[in-house]
């Protein structure tokens, strides 16, 4: 008889990548287990809940916007630069607008109308949205813009946490066994180094603790993004009662597919790799996201990968109006054109800046930008905006003025403001190539000035998450040894994994990844096991 206790797959984290490499392997005739440090959804129950697909969806089609997923490639090949190969990155996009119907077919639901103005997040009316730089110079010379940014339909922030309640519904309804507050500690191998398992603590609770370590759970984890002291209180009083009731177990797979998250709250591995302000921006996931999953890969030979790689944003939208504002370093230099993504504007300031700085506006354009808050914004936003609009600038009724209060140098600020002003005025442009219907002049005194440094507060802070992992194979999502050799029986996917997403980050990037390596790994997985159980089956895809 068959040890209960055996499994074709079994999976580490119960995240975006998890629960679609348990829907893929599932489909295919495995039977899966999944073991969760926490109830599941990780760092992709917390996020925004935006999926990155394009080359023709539903929703593109349906709100009157033509892509392809040629253009998708053209666009995306610019942000990853090479951190994946044509073939697979080809792949990705061509599989992209039925990659979204899959999730839809599980449960999830995306939707339009599109977004009519530029921002970092949507609010509830809108769905669809430009969720990168594809109408940014210079990314907009090389592809067609499209939106492609697809939100969950959702309130407010539950859009990620509707999205992975929804798969894994689906998941227990495909007979898939989940054990949640189950930490896994090693792989176990067999005499000839073949990962057959992993060992786990893990506790069932019930009753009043349950309760109480759920709720102690679930806002360590809402409060350790925005306030990390009183979210770190919290999990560590949620880990006394898992500590006191947990006990060693092992489970024995066919495979094991790590996707257990990135490593932003692993202060030690965090500091190894980042550099300058990245070492200061405030980690957004979940306190599992501990690089566990890459450890684990690494014992079983596996290599890590663009671990330097790491993401932050410093938005300066919503409202839209900002966005026509001129950004300067403490020089008074300009940084960037203001209308790219986040992450790619922060990371120029970070590397030529030093991260300290200022969005300069002028009297018409904040009056504009304060009247758009209430239309533009959810809640979270809506309290940053009220922050910034309050106490988070300096006023000034002329560049003197305002250059001695933010202590930018004034030459080079009239320098840079004349050029800005001149460019609109003459018709030939922005400098920077700012795209022409986010440009205004900055002539109106009196002068605001948002200061923008990467520093955190609660109602301004800089949020942002590692991007590198361990190397996988492109076609099976297996692991690679140092000589690039696949290693059977151990997977990797998500932020566990180097993916699409390993090298720069735009919103929607990472669940779409998360989707396209789960069901990779998962349907080798089941592939992979199957053929074990009859030899002969053919395991390459």
């Amino acid at each position: 008889m068959a040890n209960p206790d055996t499994y074709d797959v079994v999976i580490v984290g119960f995240g975006i990548a998890g629960v679609t490499a348990a829907l893929e392997a599932a489909q295919a005739g495995a039977k899966v287990l999944v073991l969760d440090r926490g109830y599941g959804g990780g760092a992709s129950g917390l996020s925004g809940g935006v999926v990155y697909a394009g080359g023709g969806t539903a929703h593109q089609r349906a709100a009157g916007i033509e892509d392809t997923p040629e253009e998708m490639f053209r666009y995306l090949k610019q942000e990853i630069a090479a951190v994946v190969s044509d073939e697979t990155l080809r792949r990705f996009c061509e599989t992209s607008a039925a990659s979204l119907a899959w999730l839809e077919s599980k449960g999830a639901k995306f939707s339009g109308p599109l977004c009519p103005y530029k921002t970092s997040y949507p609010c509830d009316k809108w769905y669809l949205y430009y969720s990168g730089n594809e109408k940014a110079w210079p990314f907009s010379q090389y592809a067609r813009p499209a939106p492609r940014g697809h939100r969950m339909v959702a309130k407010g922030l539950s859009s990620g946490h509707d999205l992975l309640a929804a798969l894994m519904k689906s998941a227990e309804a495909e007979g898939i066994e989940f054990r949640p507050l189950s930490r896994v500690s090693r792989l176990l191998f067999d005499d000839k180094g073949r990962v057959t398992g992993v060992s786990y603590r893990g506790v069932e609770l019930t009753g009043t603790v349950g309760r109480r370590h759920k709720q102690l759970t679930t806002w360590g984890g809402k409060f350790g993004n925005w306030f990390p002291r009183l979210g770190k209180q919290l999990t560590h009083r949620a880990d006394v009662l898992w500590d006191s009731r947990s006990a060693e177990s092992e489970v024995h797979g066919k495979s094991v597919i790590m996707a257990a998250g990135g490593f932003v709250f692993n202060p030690e591995m965090h500091a190894q790799y980042a550099f300058g302000a990245f070492k200061d921006i405030r980690p957004l996931g979940t306190v599992g996201d501990d690089g566990t999953g890459i450890h684990l890969g690494e014992s079983a030979g596996g290599v890590r990968d663009h671990m330097d790689r790491m993401t932050a944003w410093r938005f300066l939208t919503p409202p839209s109006k900002l966005v026509e504002g001129v950004a300067v370093g403490m020089s008074g230099r300009r940084i960037a054109n203001e209308d790219l993504y986040g992450a790619t504007f922060t990371e120029i300031f970070i590397r030529e800046h030093e991260a300290r700085g200022w969005l300069i506006l002028d009297s018409q354009q904040w009056a504009v930008a304060r009247s758009q808050i209430i239309d533009q914004t959810e809640a979270f936003q809506r309290a940053q905006a009220y922050y910034l609009f309050s106490k988070g600038h300096v006023k000034a009724a002329t560049l003197d003025e305002l250059a001695s209060k933010t202590e930018v140098g004034l030459a080079e600020l009239r320098a840079t403001l004349d050029a800005y002003n001149a460019g609109i005025k003459s018709g030939e442009g922005d400098p920077h190539h700012k795209a022409a219907e986010v440009c205004s002049l900055v002539e109106e005194a009196p002068y605001y000035a948002i200061n923008i440094a990467i520093k955190n507060s609660p109602l301004y802070p800089c949020s942002g998450l590692t991007l590198g992992g361990l190397r996988v194979n492109e076609d099976t999502g297996e692991l690679l040894d140092d000589k690039g050799n696949s290693i059977p029986g151990i997977y990797a996917a998500g932020r566990s994994a180097v993916g699409v997403c390993s090298n720069n980050y735009i919103s929607g990037l990472s669940l779409a990844d998360g989707v396209f390596s789960g069901r990779r790994a998962g349907r080798h997985a089941a592939m992979a096991a199957e053929a074990e159980s009859s030899p002969g089956l053919a395991t390459s895809s």
